[in-house]
């Protein structure tokens, strides 16, 4: 039987390889998807352990006596433009220090290692920007495998051991760290990969229901004609079991051939898959890797989901050969099929407030919930499009809606299934749309007004001891083009509770110096110092007025006795101006514990976050419509033929061309817009009952992109339908009733 039905499948004529080429074409986008999906998954662990020997300094135990040359080492942050550059100060105590991955000795003083990007960016950037922050040369380049990503930014540079050990945060290293961050409670580097797992994962959920509802759209193609053809294999005598096997091989063939084509689009794709940011950072081609186990998962799995979704697509001629020929109207779908839809949102509910705390736990209860939602909304659909058969019929007016009506109420499955692809879209776009909107309100969009972008803040770390003094300050400073003011903030005595404490200020500055920049604020009437934070701008936003400092009790002159905590550097806002004035700060304070930074760089990582996320939910929301959309086209499309002899008969009868035209735009639209009701408030709910439960969030109302793009999504689905409705003209003629 499987030869029989491999010829059936191949040698059957046109129809028949259409139908194939349009299977394997859903198979292959699967597979596809799904590969990224788990290939992301191991790029990010492999991305992640790279980091781990910068957390060698920071999380090791402190050497003894007896450790073998040790080596020095302060890792510190700098910036440019505001992109983050990891410096690794070092210095060798012995010929047998611990040299890091990726350079094949330690550098000397006045040497220095760099990433091949941040090379590049030395040669092109001007040296009073960026290269004179480095003292010494270039004495070759970090190797892949110290590099996260090929955009890293990061520089050894070497340094004598008597330097090191007086500078704040310098650690004593015995040996190079090489646990993967994500199984070290104390590393401070690296990727959270069980979030970034946990959501790649949801993903690959949420795109699998809508592929195997287009495998199973494709599938039908022609099924009308296909349960003529096997209840005649029936009635000469086939078995059921054989008229299994045969529509299995018809969709296993497709499959296979969809799979592999998969595979290949996925390795066609995969240098273009490593550019895309998915953790802030571009992946190394190399990590978008597959397993042996991720490999027979998608091989073995999606025929075999082929296959399944076949047989359940052609169930009907299994039961009864006269089943196709009677055409029997089937049951009235019934209110039990909303039970799954609520068992989804009652697990989401159970785990608000009992959110696991494993990844695999988090994986668990949240995919499987989303997947019951995703699948409950699959079967309620056509209780809810009889539902709405049955008002539209009641109440209708015109022909049309009358036929679209009880034709929809006869079969309401048959209405659903054309819509069902672009329903789970709604419900994955409501999802995707509606978490990242709440983690933003919640955050707090990043400040990027004109203060917080354009003012430089050189703090010191005073702790254990004193800051420098306003000598130090370089007279250069204030000369560089584009600097507005240099303002010294001075380090506070008082302790007024700890930063949680509303009135505690960590800096004081003259109020003569502050009048400068009113944009910082001003003083309190009468008062000549002021307590201000560091930065002078501390957590206000950007669209704050400007605060009045209190004031402090003391002169000008006594709080210019006392030492620095901060340098404030207020330019026009230029890049210039930022980097140059950057560049003078290292260079007058090289043995500060921080470098100079501007808010926006301080909340630069945020804004990659952000864009990391908003990329994984366009990739699924624009994934998820465009799948859709194939469903929508296929089931319409093949809608049509398959009831071609009602509609020519309808035509004999006088029915205009234009209204059943109408009846089907009518039978297309009704279940669309009813179910897409359902599954927008469905996504809100399932996104609420998740930010409750993994962030303590509350959902906030989505943006009008996302307004945008459910009404583009419902436009483009109309235009679909709408561009079906010729087909009626040529397969609805005299010949077809007198043929078929």
């Amino acid at each position: 039987m499987i030869r029989f039905g491999l010829r059936l499948a191949l040698a059957s004529g046109q129809e028949a390889v259409v139908r194939l080429v349009i299977i394997a074409a859903a198979v292959a986008l699967g597979v596809g998807l799904l590969l990224t999906a788990l290939a992301g998954i191991n790029a990010v662990g492999a991305q992640n352990q790279r980091y781990a020997w910068l957390n060698s300094g920071l999380v090791g135990e402190t050497p003894g006596p007896e450790a073998a040359d040790p080596s020095w080492w302060v890792l510190r942050d700098d910036y440019h433009q505001a992109r983050r550059i990891g410096r690794l100060d070092i210095a060798a105590t012995g010929p047998d220090s611990p040299v890091p991955p990726g350079i094949p000795r330690l550098p000397g003083p006045g040497e220095f290692y760099v990433s091949p990007a941040l090379g590049e960016l030395l040669r092109t950037s001007p040296e009073a920007e960026l290269a004179d922050r480095f003292p010494g040369h270039e004495i070759g380049t970090i190797g892949d495998s110290a590099l996260p990503s090929p955009d890293s930014l990061l520089i050894v540079v070497g340094r004598t051991p008597q330097e090191l050990s007086r500078m704040p945060g310098a650690d004593r290293v015995a040996s190079i760290m090489t646990t993967d961050p994500s199984e070290c409670d104390r590393c401070v580097i690296g990727i959270g990969t069980e979030g970034i797992t946990l959501v790649l994962s949801v993903v690959a959920g949420a795109l699998i229901v809508p592929l195997l509802i287009l495998i199973g759209t494709a599938t039908r193609l022609a099924a009308a004609r296909r349960e003529q053809r096997f209840a005649a294999m029936r009635l000469v005598g086939a078995t059921p079991r054989q008229i299994s096997v045969i529509s299995a091989v018809e969709s296993t063939v497709a499959a296979v051939a969809g799979t592999v084509a998969g595979i290949g689009l996925f390795f066609a794709l995969r240098p273009a898959l490593a550019t895309i940011p998915f953790t802030g950072e571009r992946f190394f081609a190399g990590d978008l890797s597959l397993g042996l186990l991720d490999v027979l998962l998608v091989v073995l799995g999606v025929p075999l989901g082929a296959a399944v979704a076949a047989r359940l697509a052609l169930r009907r001629v299994r039961i009864s050969p006269l089943g196709v020929t009677r055409r029997v109207t089937p049951r009235p779908p019934r209110a039990w099929r909303l039970i799954l839809l609520a068992a989804g949102v009652a697990e989401l509910c159970y785990f608000v407030g009992r959110r696991p705390s494993t990844t695999n736990g988090q994986l668990i209860a949240y995919m499987s919930g989303f997947v019951m939602i995703m699948v409950g909304l699959v079967v309620a659909g056509p209780w809810l499009t009889l539902v709405g058969s049955r008002l539209l019929a009641g109440r209708s007016r015109h022909a049309a809606a009358l036929i679209a009506g009880r034709r929809l109420a006869d079969s309401p499955q048959a209405g659903f299934r054309a819509v069902s692809g672009l329903t789970l879209a709604l419900f994955v776009t409501s999802v995707a749309t509606g978490v990242m909107s709440t983690i933003v309100a919640e955050r707090g969009a990043p400040r990027t007004g004109s203060v917080m972008s354009s003012t430089l803040s050189q703090s010191f770390d005073t702790k254990g001891s004193e800051g420098p003094s306003r000598s130090r300050v370089p007279a250069g400073l204030a000369s560089i083009s584009g600097v507005e003011a240099v303002h010294p903030v001075y380090a506070s005595p008082r302790d007024g509770g700890g930063p949680g404490s509303p009135d505690w200020y960590p800096g004081m500055i003259s109020c003569a110096d502050l009048a400068r920049s009113p944009e910082f604020g001003s003083c309190s009437p009468g008062a000549e110092v002021a307590y201000v934070w560091h930065d002078l701008i501390g957590p206000r936003r950007a669209t704050d007025d400007p605060p009045v400092w209190p004031a402090a009790p003391i002169d000008t002159a006594g709080v210019q006795a006392l030492p620095l905590v901060s340098v404030v550097v207020t330019t026009d806002g230029s890049v210039s101006a930022v980097e140059r004035s950057r560049t003078v700060l290292e260079a007058a304070f090289p043995d500060s514990g921080r470098y100079p930074a501007t808010v926006a760089d301080f909340e630069s990582d945020f804004r990659r976050s952000l864009v990391q996320w908003q990329q994984l939910a366009n990739v699924v929301i624009v994934a998820s419509l465009a799948i859709a959309g194939c469903s929508l086209a296929v089931s319409v499309a093949g809608g049509l033929t398959e009831r071609k002899r009602p509609f020519s008969m309808l035509r004999l009868a006088g029915v205009p061309l234009a209204t059943l035209r109408r009846v089907v735009a009518v039978e297309s639209a009704v279940p669309l817009l009813l179910v897409a009701v359902l599954a927008i408030g469905m996504g809100f709910v399932a996104a609420q009952l998740f930010l409750t439960s993994q962030l303590d969030y509350t959902l906030r109302p989505p943006g009008p992109a996302y307004y945008a793009a459910v009404v583009g999504g419902l436009v483009a689905s109309l235009a679909i339908i709408a561009s079906t409705l010729p087909l009626l003209r040529r397969i609805t003629g005299p010949e077809t009733a007198r043929n078929e």
